[in-house]
């Protein structure tokens, strides 16, 4: 790439943990990071309290609650006539102590729509603009985590994710139906259900479209940020014991800033450049801190589930012709 191009990478819910740091640490490496976020202001602060330089970044506002957000994103970014060189899926709600589902202005569940639909729609609608940009090397990035598959020792405390046969976006995921599986509302099995979405979207994204667009399509688990803004929504006792217990007894704890430099190492770095690969340190970071593809959930690899998967959520965000 010529010394006067600079890579553009949006970035979901930069504004606090993981998000934030990733993009810091791509904007160290030279690249102009749209921060899209709900609250601007906060945004604003939190890139001044990192030391990000005034010009290495513009704040643009992504509501990822409704639908109608995030094509109204997808709107102001094209208006700003920037190139589109990644994007990453970072963002996402995580609210165990729930009694009762929320709802999105479109009547979906809110965790599913937050982490799952609206990302969904985002990638597809963002691959027009990946599409256009003349980089060579271009990548959209699905942030993962361990509690996708019970396969791994994180993810093995139930409840245990299980997208059933999508009876719940079959149904339409409206009112009274709250969960992908269509059964009672489990408030962390939302959380995790999501999260197979996520894996599974990358999953399908890659087999559609890079032959095609020579994209890379990638996820990772950073490892376990045990004090991310991500759980803010739980007990003050587990956030200040679960840290403590993944520094001290499993040592799976990663700090912010480690976890969003390994972020900007898969968007950015030429050995990340492998396409339909799920990115993961282990769960034991001490080992010796390299990288390696791992082998997602049973459910995260069912190729049918995917496809059955998107046709449906395609359905729900509007998409389907």
């Amino acid at each position: 790439m010529g010394q006067d191009y600079q890579s553009t990478v949006v970035i979901t819910g930069a504004s606090s943990g993981v998000g934030l740091y990733a993009a810091k640490a791509l904007a160290n490496r030279g690249w102009h990071v749209v921060m899209a976020c709900r609250n601007l202001p906060k945004a604003g602060s939190a890139a001044q309290s990192v030391g990000m330089p005034p010009d290495s970044y513009t704040i643009m506002p992504l509501d990822l609650a409704s639908l109608g957000g995030v094509r109204l994103f997808v709107q102001t970014f094209r208006e700003s006539r920037k190139s589109l060189d990644a994007l990453v899926c970072n963002a996402a709600i995580y609210m165990p102590l729930l009694k009762e589902p929320l709802r999105s202005i479109e009547g979906y569940e809110l965790t599913v729509t937050t982490n799952h639909l609206s990302h969904f729609l985002l990638c597809n609608l963002m691959l027009e603009d990946l599409k256009q940009s003349t980089a060579e090397d271009r990548r959209l990035v699905i942030l993962g985590t361990v509690t996708h598959n019970p396969d791994e020792l994180g993810g093995k405390i139930p409840p245990r994710p299980d997208l059933g046969d999508l009876q719940g976006l079959a149904e339409g995921f409206k009112e009274p139906i709250s969960m992908i599986d269509g059964k009672k509302f489990e408030p962390v099995k939302a959380y995790k259900d999501s999260k197979v979405c996520n894996v599974l979207t990358m999953r399908e994204l890659h087999r559609r479209y890079h032959q095609l667009t020579g994209i890379t399509f990638s996820s990772l688990y950073p490892g376990c940020v045990a004090d991310t803004p991500l759980f803010r929504n739980h007990y003050p006792l587990f956030q200040k014991i679960f840290p403590w217990f993944q520094k001290n007894i499993t040592g799976g704890y990663v700090s912010q800033e480690l976890a969003g430099e390994r972020v900007a190492a898969v968007v950015a770095d030429p050995e990340y450049r492998q396409s339909g690969a799920y990115w993961s340190w282990g769960n034991r970071q001490k080992k010796n801190g390299q990288s390696f593809v791992q082998k997602v959930s049973p459910q995260a690899r069912d190729d049918e589930k995917g496809d059955r998967m998107w046709e449906l959520s395609n359905k729900l965000v509007g998409l389907a012709t």
